[in-house]
């Protein structure tokens, strides 16, 4: 940008009058003093892409083995098959793959309705979340052994996908959140009744990291006017979060993260402070982030038939998201867009292999990467 001032002054100069000659010796001082920011743009959601995307939930969600049911077993009376212990989310090898599954199918029939498949798309989602499937789903929670099942990754997913009913206007979408009320109620008053117990954030690199849940609850919250649900986030965000510095980076990933800690966080806290107070906590929680010339380099799969080593696709998609929600409230930070490209077109070609290990949950993690603080 320098070189193209400083060449447009030179071809010009024998036009210019003497008083502007002070102009033109400004700007090479301001170009020898000053940072160009060059503008990022996000990849963007394309039509193409949410075909390929909405296939792989498609094909899993009545899909009922392989299954990991992750049940806490009380007595021999609580043992079924996975369809029958979860009649609306049993697909997707687990509880909470079935759920974001269901998300994202949703998320992307608000974007293109004119999906290739969005029929069938529409037909196995009211078959899967009908009112009494819903109520067993209730019922499955309210079991003594289960207070904790899906606490809180699965929990902040179910909100994700009501926030998207919520979101919609048509009579499908309306419907399907009439139906699922039950148990996004159950699941709110749990957030609620759990997040004052917890003294200390969880910050593993996967399910239970306390960032995401509160994150996508947060979402949640906001979009369905649930100012209890708000302040709790806000406060125990504040209690978990606020005093923190100099995250360890350099430390992630650890080998099965799908989830990055230190960055994971940092989203969550763009929704949480206003912009100047999140410029300054920022700057003490990941201060080299700041530095147009920062690097991060994807992380890299070495087994994709591994269904633990494969959580590092995913772990790239959370990546781009949490940069991006960096970036959207930092203009100035704008050098990590390019960054989280990068993390999303290093996993985006490769989740779709046939392997089930990455394919019954990885589309999911991608939209949620592409649509990231989508205005």
């Amino acid at each position: 940008m320098c070189f193209f001032l400083f060449y447009t002054r030179i071809m010009t100069f024998n036009r210019l009058n003497h008083g502007l000659l002070l102009a033109f010796l400004l700007t090479l001082l301001a170009c020898n003093n000053a940072t160009v920011h060059v503008h990022e743009e996000r990849l963007p959601l394309t039509k193409d892409m949410a075909e390929q995307l909405a296939g792989l939930p498609l094909k899993c969600l009545q899909k009922e083995f392989p299954n990991k049911p992750n049940q806490v077993l009380n007595e021999a009376a609580e043992l079924g098959l996975p369809q029958q212990l979860h009649p609306a989310f049993y697909g997707c090898f687990d509880w909470h793959s079935s759920v974001h599954g269901h998300w994202m199918l949703l998320e992307l029939l608000r974007d293109f309705p004119d999906l290739s498949q969005a029929d069938r798309i529409r037909t196995t989602i009211q078959e899967n979340m009908s009112a009494a499937n819903i109520e067993a789903e209730v019922a499955y929670f309210m079991r003594p052994g289960e207070k904790s099942f899906e606490r809180t990754y699965g929990w902040a997913w179910l909100l994700k996908m009501d926030e998207v009913l919520l979101k919609s206007k048509d009579s499908v979408s309306l419907q399907l959140h009439h139906n699922l009320t039950p148990l996004v109620n159950l699941i709110v008053d749990r957030f609620i009744e759990f997040l004052p117990r917890l003294n200390n954030p969880i910050r593993t690199g996967e399910h239970p990291n306390t960032a995401f849940g509160l994150s996508l609850a947060y979402d949640y919250a906001v979009t369905a006017h649930h100012e209890p649900l708000q302040q709790m986030i806000k406060q125990r965000a504040m209690d978990y979060y606020f005093q923190d510095v100099d995250c360890p980076l350099t430390w992630e990933p650890s080998g099965y993260d799908f989830l990055s800690p230190c960055l994971q966080e940092a989203a969550l806290m763009s929704k949480i402070l206003e912009a100047d107070e999140f410029r300054k906590w920022l700057n003490l929680f990941l201060p080299n982030l700041k530095n147009p010339n920062f690097a991060l380099n994807p992380a890299r799969v070495s087994d994709r038939n591994d269904g633990k080593l494969v959580h590092l696709d995913g772990l790239n998609f959370c990546r781009a998201w949490s940069l991006y929600a960096i970036a959207e409230v930092i203009p100035e930070y704008n050098h990590l867009i390019s960054i989280a490209n990068n993390h999303i077109n290093a996993s985006l070609t490769e989740i779709i292999d046939g392997s089930y290990e990455g394919e019954h949950w990885l589309a999911s993690f991608a939209l949620l990467a592409l649509k990231n603080n989508e205005k």
